[in-house]
């Protein structure tokens, strides 16, 4: 038969049923695998109780950071196998009793390779009304694989508030991305912050977000700008007034000393399924400087600004 005068659709067909699929897909190339790596994962969390006093828990979801390793039963940990049909075959033997295989070492492999991680492509801002407030919960809408920094850089983060509504809007918060490769005791952190304008039924709402990332030590000082009415007066009295800028600072930052972390994650060294109770020392003011001029009432006013930032012993 004459493929070629056939249309592209029918040559697909035909080839998929003289050869089967493999001989249309891309040898070496498992679409089981590749879908189940780096994708959503549920994980509830709870977040208190609703008006009514029932509990409220909310799937926040996860980025499953590997395509192996040890799960729960069900679905979770289908991807360790080359085939839905290897999987299947895996849970019946485990439910007669016969060890299964061990996982090969390229199973284990980051799911996203060396040069990437699995990262949410975006987050969502939902609303929760409890018992003692409403409260906002970030909920993760899909993952993807997200290329590894080279140095510390703020990179795009996209949430949605208000979703599902005539108010939906979509704004770049920011974060801070780097490396695993640096130094001890220093974290990419915000350095610099901005505000994007949210609309809602009842007002508009100020959303804060990252506009620079730096490396920096756990406690660490940001800028924060204060202005001020100031007076002066020159040589022949004539009365001046200006305004006067501060960057008075702020410290940021967590103090928790030593690593929290009871149990990790076998499949996954970096995720905790365990922290220690406590949220550490606080990160406090070390430094300041003073800042004195006259204001508008004709008073001196002293303003202190933080210089630096120290954990609290």
């Amino acid at each position: 038969m004459n493929t070629l005068a056939l249309p592209s659709c029918l040559c697909f067909i035909l080839c998929v049923l003289q050869h089967g699929f493999g001989a249309v897909l891309p040898k070496h190339r498992n679409l089981f695998t590749e879908r189940a790596c780096c994708r959503r994962q549920s994980h509830f969390v709870y977040v208190g109780q609703d008006i009514s006093g029932s509990p409220v828990n909310v799937d926040v979801g996860t980025c499953r950071a590997h395509c192996g390793g040890t799960y729960d039963a069900g679905l979770l940990g289908y991807s360790r196998h080359s085939s839905m049909l290897d999987f299947l075959r895996s849970k019946k033997m485990r439910a007669r009793g016969v060890a299964s295989p061990p996982a090969d070492s390229a199973a284990l492999a980051p799911s996203c390779g060396v040069t990437s991680t699995c990262q949410p492509t975006g987050l969502r801002v939902s609303r929760v009304m409890l018992l003692d407030g409403l409260r906002e919960v970030e909920v993760i809408e899909d993952c993807h694989c997200e290329a590894r920094m080279s140095q510390c850089l703020r990179v795009p983060a996209l949430k949605t508030y208000h979703p599902d509504t005539p108010y939906e809007t979509v704004v770049d918060a920011g974060k801070c991305a780097a490396p695993k490769t640096e130094k001890a005791g220093f974290s990419c952190v915000p350095t610099k912050f901005d505000a994007a304008l949210v609309e809602t039924p009842n007002k508009v709402e100020l959303v804060q977000t990252v506009e620079a990332c730096n490396m920096e030590e756990s406690c660490y000082r940001v800028p924060y700008v204060e202005y001020y009415y100031e007076v002066t007066y020159s040589t022949d009295g004539v009365r001046k007034e200006m305004v006067k800028e501060i960057d008075v600072g702020r410290c940021l930052g967590s103090c928790t000393p030593g690593n929290r972390c009871l149990l990790r994650n076998s499949s996954d060294p970096e995720g905790c399924l365990l922290w220690a109770e406590g949220s550490g020392n606080t990160c406090i003011p070390q430094g300041y400087e003073s800042h004195t001029f006259l204001n508008q009432h004709g008073q001196i006013r002293t303003v202190l600004a933080i210089t630096s930032c120290v954990c609290q012993p």
